[in-house]
């Protein structure tokens, strides 16, 4: 079985093929190249990433996400492969969860990076799937393991050099997921033809707090965790002295370290029929291994 990968260089895309390697015969295909070749399969990961920075220009993100998303789509709809399946991202519904997040809530993305996906999904979800193909548009949530650069790789800093966590008092709950895991479900789409075309949320099972991450940190270091339970209100007021002062607390870090995220993960765990290889502290405490084995 031949699949095709496009974003095969970035981080879900090498972990994902040192997966599938074993199991397919896998193509690497370059974005500023594409052509469509006698293949199974398409997995689609190539995007433009959100900017934490904020330098991106907006009209990236529609030509990288929509429209390259659509042309690969249209493709795939003209070819012989069988399955389709993109990664967009919960981004692209809520950038704020109250509550939990299932697969049918109201979109309202805020973000270009958010709209831009929406708009791919839009796009192919009004599209009919010819008879023997399979389409699947997955919406993960943040996704970890080796090689993973973000706001882990802070906290983990923060821990490996022994300074306390002073958001103790701040109670959040956040789904993450292990790119295990993903792997995993992404080689069950491809595999089997039992599971219906749609949208699917994918997440580790137990959402968990960012009290308990820095606890797995610490054990992954072989450390204990000092958590500091400084008063809320002197931390929001320490925050907004670091919107003015450009400090590494400023309110929107703050919002993001502490807001709670939940994502369902029941519609692919109904439809796949199977339990998830990895627990959400397992796969955890594997990609902090993996930061210190490659300190």
């Amino acid at each position: 079985m031949r699949i095709s990968i496009t974003g095969s260089t970035g981080f879900v895309g090498q972990n994902l093929v040192l997966t599938l390697l074993s199991h397919f015969d896998i193509l690497e295909i370059s974005r500023s190249s594409f052509k469509l070749e006698v293949t199974d399969g398409i997995i689609h990961l190539a995007g433009k990433a959100h900017d934490l920075k904020k330098v991106s220009s907006s009209d990236e993100y529609y030509k990288v996400n929509t429209e390259l998303t659509k042309k690969i789509f249209d493709d795939f709809l003209l070819s012989n492969a069988k399955v389709f399946i993109t990664l967009s991202s919960v981004k692209a519904v809520a950038d704020e969860v109250d509550g939990e997040l299932f697969e049918d809530v109201t979109p309202n993305p805020i973000t270009h990076y958010g709209k831009s996906k929406l708009l791919a999904e839009q796009y192919i979800v009004s599209k009919p799937i010819p008879a023997g193909k399979r389409v699947y548009i997955l919406r993960p949530c943040m996704i970890h393991g080796p090689g993973n650069k973000g706001n882990l790789n802070l906290l983990y800093s923060l821990v490996s050099k022994g300074l306390p966590w002073p958001l103790g008092l701040f109670k959040n709950s956040r789904s993450y997921l292990s790119i295990d895991n993903l792997c995993f479900i992404i080689k069950e789409l491809i595999e089997r033809e039992d599971i219906p075309s749609g949208v699917y949320n994918v997440a580790d099972d137990i959402p968990l707090s960012t009290n308990e991450v820095i606890n797995i940190i610490a054990v992954s270091k072989g450390k204990k965790a000092t958590i500091l339970n400084m008063s809320q209100k002197l931390i929001r007021l320490l925050a907004r002295v670091g919107d003015f002062l450009k400090l590494p607390l400023d309110s929107e870090r703050l919002q993001k370290l502490t807001e709670s995220y939940v994502v369902s993960n029941t519609k692919i765990k109904e439809a796949l029929g199977k339990s998830l290889p990895v627990s959400s502290k397992e796969g955890l405490m594997r990609t902090f291994k993996s930061f210190a084995d490659n300190a």
